[in-house]
């Protein structure tokens, strides 16, 4: 039998993965971000369009040619006891397999990428950026899908550094997939 102290949540700043475990599936998504919780609403048909177009995509060229997963939200990226976030799209190399656990990619993906959100906006692009850098992502992309934008970036110590833009119906050619030519005109339709 639980103690009702069992029930109560954690203090601000010491939210861990088991606490997350425990929350309830009642259509918000749940992260843990530095201990702190954040809970966002279901995205919306938009984003969700966006997302299925870059994830098929992608799996299809990474299925082909043996590179490793892709993986759409919701997925849990476990960075640490107190880190955990559910990115829009995450790539693990094949080479890295072995952070692909029965209940979630356990370690720095190789790919993360985010799709903006009007209420995810401040938290894709800064507190989750910082984090996925801090933690060793080494390519992060983030898609708005509002601009038909896509910008890439690369992990350069701490930090990421743009790699590249791409609007509307340009063709993205970037790492880690440097041999696959993404017409963003299908990622946006």
């Amino acid at each position: 039998m639980e103690l009702i102290a069992d029930l109560l949540p954690p203090g601000p700043g010491k939210w861990t993965y088991e606490d997350y475990a425990r929350l309830p599936e009642d259509g918000n998504r749940y992260e843990v971000l530095d201990g702190e919780l954040y809970v966002s609403p279901s995205p919306r048909t938009r984003h969700q369009a966006v997302s299925r177009n870059l994830v098929s995509l992608l799996h299809v060229y990474v299925s082909q040619h043996g590179l490793g997963e892709v993986y759409s939200a919701p997925i849990d990226v476990i960075f640490a006891p107190r880190m955990v976030a559910v990115p829009d799209i995450v790539f693990v190399a094949a080479t890295r397999k072995s952070i692909i656990t029965g209940r979630a990619i356990e370690g720095a993906p190789d790919l993360i990428v985010e799709i903006l959100s009007p209420s995810s906006v401040r938290q894709d692009r800064v507190v989750k950026a910082v984090l996925y850098a801090r933690h060793g992502v080494r390519h992060c992309w983030i898609a708005d899908p509002e601009a038909c934008s896509l910008e890439t970036f690369v992990l350069a110590g701490q930090r990421y550094r743009s790699t590249g833009t791409y609007h509307g119906a340009s063709k993205l050619r970037t790492e880690p997939f440097p041999d696959l030519e993404i017409d963003l005109a299908l990622v946006w339709r």
